[in-house]
């Protein structure tokens, strides 16, 4: 049952006089469930709860760890229909995208069970003792990584489960040993409350410190703000806009001790299409880009926004049959109004520039909150000299650019902003004759990919899901897969420590089994 309560530690409370409800894209009308945003007080005591929680929480093992984390994943599944009924009714997102999103979920948080319980990934390093070294004797140094404290994580409006109260920035920071406060997002605070009870009931079952996981509810930015500047908040996650993220980026760098804001912020995702690709399987690209392009509304941080090719009768007949293939797909909802009212101010905008044509628009009258799928095109000449083209539009939206020839398209690129991924296609003999291409889009994207598509983000430890400015706040980190545990911790060194007082992944005898770095060699072995 929702209460539109807050979850400050395992208690339900709504103090506060500030009320919201969640909104039906599909059938156009407010939820019935009240929410009450939480109290300054209410902040604080969450926040208390977290520092007092890390204490313990911080050295608990990885196995325990794992089993808390194996349990919000069952109890997530418990909760069965309600949540997927409640994800339908405040995100117009089907069933289907529900479940899967849901099972994308529950395996982030056993794939991070499965990493701590095994415990190599806190990358212990030992560098014994020499005492008779000369000219000077070398101490004993033992390194290895320690969760930061208490963090804050923000719901992302365009996925409810996968990126919000328990998806990958959740997941991850309670497996390092953080404890989590989530600020929850307005648009799908029902599904946030069933989610944080699964959280809760799950710390309860297997004897987790009360305060290891909070959740709060907020319409506005003061809750966030107030999060972001609390003096005991170690470490923030934020998926969502440009704006957004780097607001909480300056308040986190403004307090006397500036703290990590790890956001994932707009991408337009430009794709690279050779000339070759498009003689021998344009018709084949143009459905499979009108496909990704309309993939849940457009509403993926990874939708490609921008196309790129070189002027010709090749490109000329694509963009045809981009316009033709995108026309053919029946649009699809938004998640809220409010994305949808800023998909039209944003696609008109882009829309009307000077010496930019729509090529595709969706003409029929749509149902509310419906997005018309747009195509336009522009040259390479109008698009270097108008930097508002280079803007995401966050919807059913592409623009391709004709550049005049391959020095345009590299220097297009390399104007462009930071972005989550790339794309290139060519033919497997056209690719080898532009390494420049391939360069120039190395160093603005953190993820590049051959002849597919950038929408669909697998989860494993090679994913890398974060890109220079304004993609991601810092490129160093991926906010998917197992290595995003590494935003919420820092090295540690010991330095001539008694062994017996040694955490167990630096002991002599290994008791964990773990992989470490002994003298500069990798190995399971104890120390002698």
């Amino acid at each position: 049952m929702i209460t539109g309560k807050n979850y400050i530690g395992f208690q339900q409370i709504a103090n506060g006089n500030t009320t919201y409800k969640t909104f039906n894209s599909q059938l156009n009308n407010a939820n019935e469930v009240v929410f009450t945003e939480a109290t300054s007080s209410e902040i604080n005591q969450a926040v208390a709860l977290a520092s007092n929680a890390f204490l313990s929480y911080k050295t608990m093992s990885g196995t325990k760890k794992a089993t808390f984390l194996n349990a919000i994943a069952d109890e997530i599944l418990a909760l069965d229909m309600e949540l997927i009924k409640t994800y339908c009714s405040e995100t117009g997102l089907l069933e289907g995208r529900a479940k899967g999103e849901r099972g994308r979920t529950v395996g982030q948080l056993r794939m991070f069970a499965n990493l701590v319980a095994e415990g190599s990934w806190v990358e212990a390093s030992i560098d014994t003792a020499q005492p008779i070294r000369e000219p000077m004797p070398k101490s004993d140094i033992r390194k290895l990584l320690i969760p930061l404290g208490p963090v804050v994580v923000f719901g992302a409006s365009n996925f409810p489960l996968a990126y919000s109260t328990a998806g990958g920035d959740t997941a991850s920071a309670l497996a390092s040993g953080c404890p989590v406060i989530v600020k929850s997002h307005p648009m799908h605070a029902g599904t946030g409350e069933l989610v944080a009870s699964a959280i809760i009931k799950a710390a309860q079952k297997t004897g987790m410190p009360e305060g290891v996981f909070s959740n709060l509810n907020s319409s506005g930015i003061e809750v966030g703000s107030e999060l972001v500047k609390h003096p005991d908040v170690k470490a923030v996650g934020f998926t969502g806009s440009i704006k957004g993220g780097r607001a909480l980026y300056d308040l986190a760098a403004k307090r006397e001790e500036p703290i990590p804001v790890f956001a994932e912020m707009g991408s337009i995702n430009p794709v690279v299409i050779l000339p070759e690709a498009l003689k021998e399987n344009g018709s084949d690209w143009a459905k499979t880009y009108a496909n990704s392009i309309t993939l849940g509304t457009g509403q993926f941080c990874t939708n490609p926004g921008l196309l790129l090719g070189i002027t010709g009768e090749t490109l000329s007949a694509f963009i045809n049959m981009l316009s033709d293939e995108i026309l053919k797909i029946e649009p699809s909802c938004m998640l809220h109004p409010n994305i949808h009212d800023a998909y039209e101010t944003n696609r008109k905008k882009a829309s009307s520039q000077a010496n930019l044509k729509v090529v595709a628009e969706y003409g029929s009258v749509l149902k509310d909150n419906y997005a018309k799928q747009t195509v336009t095109t522009v040259s390479g000449d109008v698009f270097l000299k108008n930097p508002s083209l280079h803007h995401e539009v966050f919807g059913p939206y592409s623009m391709v650019v004709a550049c005049k020839d391959v020095e345009q398209l590299k220097h297009i690129i390399s104007k462009l902003e930071g972005q989550l991924t790339g794309t290139i296609l060519a033919s497997n003999t056209e690719i080898e004759n532009f390494p420049e291409v391939v360069s120039a889009m190395q160093n603005r994207v953190g993820r590049l990919i051959f002849n597919g598509v950038p929408t669909g983000v697998e989860v494993c430890p090679s994913m890398n899901h974060g890109g220079p400015y304004p993609a991601s706040t810092d490129s160093r980190f991926t906010a998917v897969g197992i290595h995003s545990i590494k935003r919420w911790v820092r090295p540690f060194s010991y330095q001539d420590w008694p062994n017996n007082l040694l955490p167990d992944a630096l002991k002599n005898t290994n008791p964990l089994g773990i992989s470490r770095l002994v003298n500069n060699k990798q190995t399971h072995d104890v120390i002698t």
